[in-house]
């Protein structure tokens, strides 16, 4: 079966690896190992132990449990804070009876997954998110005094994206403010491409997603101290059970995080930017389109074309071009963050060589007839 037969319009991203377009495309060796364990049977438990020592060692951390994403894994190690492997806590959760369930997070780290709030997911998990601060300025201090003995973890969330991180508290001023409390730290580390920093920063829990940068399927870990790792395990049998990682997707994971740590960051960052190099030459041709490549504003080793667009000689704004472009068939996918400044990037994270000829193609029909039209 095809997407075209169900009427589902093929997406080109240019916008990096995202849950609403699917996540990511997988490689031949990622959707081999997938097939190669739809063709058996597995004892779960056996296998989710043996996966969580394959991913311990890829971050370094005592164990890691498989998750079905991010959003999960903040739900399972919020819960694993707050009723630990007692089963009859686990089995009464979201309910955290009355031991510690206070959250303590900063205002400007209080995203959303997809439309679906961190604060939801901590409330799955048992707890009661406590925001901090202000969105645009959060202190030390108004961390400390939010720590009470009600307090069962700290959450920081490292997206430079989604949170706010201008005069916020950093992670390692998190840490220490647990540490004075024997206060447990979370971080959200989903779409980061170093897998060993956060846990090196003091973190006790540390979540990452399978498809944004790691290149697997639907599928998360969350990875670091050894009694929460196991604490996040007891979930599977409360409120993990719906968000259980099927035998497909997680040997996939693992595949894919297998071929992501063979390839040195460096090496896939100096790719990445020879190959918008060129994407940019190509695009700069284009009347009415300056493109240029761009690092990514974290500093991270992630490489785009920025393509300013003039209205006047293209006939389009950014924001008609991007609509254009979704419009058509295949529907291509800019990163659409700098869209107020009349800015569109092509991100290559999930964009394959194919797809880019798509993207210059389908660049180049829009233009050219907008031309004409004037």
């Amino acid at each position: 079966m095809k997407y075209q037969e169900l009427g589902v319009v093929p997406i080109v991203s240019a916008q990096a690896n995202s849950t609403p377009l699917g996540g990511c495309t997988l490689s031949e060796g990622v959707i081999a190992a997938m097939g190669n364990a739809a063709r058996r049977h597995v004892d779960l438990d056996q296998f989710w132990r043996a996966a969580g020592d394959f991913l311990s060692k890829a971050t370094g951390s005592d164990d890691a449990c498989p998750v079905t994403g991010a959003a999960a894994g903040m739900a399972i190690a919020v819960a694993a804070c707050v009723a630990g492997v007692d089963p009859l806590r686990v089995r009464k959760l979201p309910d955290p009876g009355d031991h510690p369930n206070e959250i303590v997070l900063q205002k400007g780290h209080s995203i959303s997954y997809g439309g679906a709030a961190i604060t939801q997911m901590i409330a799955l998990g048992g707890g009661r998110a406590v925001e901090v601060g202000a969105v645009n300025s959060t202190s030390v201090s108004h961390v400390a005094s939010a720590l009470s003995p009600k307090t069962a973890a700290l959450v920081y969330v490292t997206s430079r994206t989604h949170a706010i991180h201008r005069k916020g508290v950093s992670l390692e001023e998190m840490v220490a403010r647990g540490r004075e409390r024997s206060v447990p730290v979370i971080v959200d580390a989903a779409g980061e491409s170093d897998l060993q920093r956060w846990l090196a920063s003091g973190a006790d829990l540390v979540i990452y997603s399978g498809p944004k940068m790691l290149g697997g399927p639907t599928s998360g870990f969350v990875c670091g101290r050894a009694d929460l790792v196991a604490a996040c395990r007891a979930q599977y049998d409360g409120i993990a059970r719906p968000m259980k990682v099927g035998k497909e997707n997680l040997l996939g994971l693992l595949q894919a995080v297998r071929e992501y740590v063979a390839i040195p960051e460096e090496q896939r960052a100096a790719a990445q930017q020879v190959r918008m190099s060129k994407l940019a030459a190509r695009l700069d041709q284009f009347p009415g389109l300056s493109a240029r490549v761009v690092k990514d504003d974290t500093g991270r080793g992630i490489y785009r074309v920025l393509l300013d667009i003039d209205p006047e000689l293209t006939g389009w704004s950014a924001a008609g071009l991007d609509r254009e472009l979704r419009a058509g068939t295949p529907s291509i996918y800019l990163r659409d963050f700098k869209l107020h400044l009349g800015q569109l990037e092509v991100d290559p994270r999930a964009l394959s060589a194919d797809g880019e000829e798509v993207v210059v193609r389908r660049l180049k029909e829009v233009l050219t007839n907008a031309g004409a039209a004037r």
